[in-house]
Formats: C-alpha cells, structure tokens, sequence
C-alpha cells in the first residue's frame, strides 16, 4: 500500500506534476476520411469507430472440462414435515373425558380408571415427541396435567373429603337447583 507524504501541499520542484502523456498505439483508435460535400464545395470530415480485434470464444473453449468420473445429478433433500404424536393427542382426549366422568359424581370410579389410562398414553406420547420431527409435547404435558388431577379429584371424592363432590350426589340437579333458586325472582 503507498504512503503519501503529508508535508507538501503545494506544487514544489519535489512534488512537481508530470503532464499525463498521450497513449501510444500501433495501430490509430481512429481514423480521419474527407468526404467532399457537392452541396457547398467544403469537405466534411467523417471520423470511423474502431473494429474490436477480440475473437469469440470458441465452442471447444465454452465447454467446461470434466475431469475424472461425470458429477452425478444433486438430489433434492427430503423434507420431512414434523407430525403430532397421535399418542399424545389420544392421552389427551382421554383424560379430560376422565376429569369430565370424576366431576359428574357418580362416575368418579370410572372417571379415575379413564384417567389413569389417560395418564399412560400421555406418558407414551411424551416419550414419541423425543424423536426428531415429532411434535406434541404440549399436548402430552397437558394430559398428564388434567389426568393427575382427576385422580386426586376422584380418590378425594371416593373418600368422602369433598362434600360437593361424591357417588350419591348429583351435582348437576344440585347446580340446577341453586341457579333457580338464585335467578327465580329476576326474570
């Protein structure tokens, strides 16, 4: 890289400019043809572009060269699209239906075995989403989440530790019956 000096500034006899010179070519860049004009008797002088000496190419010098053995064609890569796990959403479904039979009350023995079953095929969709492309992990959580919490709400029920909820009580003609007594005088 040139470094230039930075204590002239001026033109000086050290730092004088040398005129840029004319290009010098064998041949003329262009050349000067005098066409009489019959018009007026001057001549006009028609100045011709100068021809490109650059050959094209050639089709032997535009074909690449393979060395070796031909390339073989790129294959497009295989996109796999990620898929839910079918045994995290079945655990899913399977366990609200648990929590959904714990709290209609007389139900919630088999409430807690359709939440147990719940809870396993959570856990095994839990697993599938491990693998690379799986998706459904959230589902799975939530499974689990909603089943654990049927269990306890049904073994509570069973054992008589919530008064709300129980096998002889009949929570949906009990809420019916608050709601008219609530509602009966303000419609």
């Amino acid at each position: 890289m040139p470094t230039f000096s930075r204590t002239a500034t001026t033109d000086t006899d050290e730092t004088a400019r040398v005129p840029v010179q004319p290009r010098r070519d064998d041949e003329p860049t262009t050349q000067n043809i005098t066409k009489p004009r019959t018009d007026e008797g001057t001549t006009q002088t028609l100045v011709k572009p100068r021809t490109s000496t650059v050959t094209p190419p050639t089709a032997a010098e535009r074909k690449p060269i393979a060395v070796g053995r031909p390339a073989e064609p790129v294959k497009p890569a295989v996109v796999r699209r990620p898929r839910t796990s079918g045994l995290a959403t079945l655990g899913l479904i399977v366990s609200i239906a648990g929590i959904a039979l714990v709290l209609s009350g007389p139900m919630a023995g088999y409430g807690i075995g359709v939440a147990g079953l719940g809870l396993l095929l959570s856990l095994a969709g839990l697993g599938a989403t491990r693998k690379q492309h799986v998706a459904g992990k959230g589902d799975a959580l939530i499974g689990i989440a909603v089943s654990i919490g049927a269990i306890v709400l049904g073994v509570l029920a069973l054992n008589g530790q919530l008064s709300w909820l129980g096998t002889d009580v009949q929570p949906a003609s009990n809420l019916r019956e608050w709601l008219d007594a609530q509602f009966a005088n303000r419609f």
